[in-house]
């Protein structure tokens, strides 16, 4: 049985992982040093893509399809 792969490659894994850690912690400094609440945009996107890891995660521990199912 193998493991299916995810809709990411593993660059864009990487690059998702990083975007993600960067929006996340950009949020609480820039809710700490700008009046407005222009830092639920960062908030948002981090959660968005937070949400696209875990489905690739999802996908990725799928099991493959090995063929053609039987019918």
């Amino acid at each position: 049985m193998h493991q299916g792969s995810g809709f990411l490659t593993t660059r864009q894994r990487r690059l998702a992982w990083l975007g993600f850690l960067l929006a996340a912690v950009q949020a609480p400094v820039s809710a700490r040093l700008v009046a407005d609440s222009s830092w639920l945009f960062s908030l948002c996107v981090a959660l968005m893509v937070a949400t696209v890891i875990i489905a690739d995660d999802a996908a990725r521990r799928r099991p493959a399809a090995d063929g053609p199912s039987p019918d």
